[in-house]
């Protein structure tokens, strides 16, 4: 879905930290956004984003 290379290099545009690869988002556990990935492309607009809970941060860590 998306090349592992390219996901190495990309930071959350908010908090400048590691995004993770769950399903089809990239997520910042910093910043709690869940960006995008639309055809394969990472959408790293905070205003595409989506807030991620509390909860799911939980699950991810």
């Amino acid at each position: 879905m998306i090349d592992k290379k390219l996901l190495n290099i990309l930071v959350c545009p908010e908090s400048k930290t590691e995004l993770i690869l769950i399903g089809n988002e990239l997520i910042s556990i910093e910043s709690k956004l869940a960006y995008p990935i639309k055809d394969g492309i990472p959408i790293l607009l905070k205003n595409e984003a989506r807030k991620v809970s509390s909860e799911e941060i939980d699950k991810i860590n």
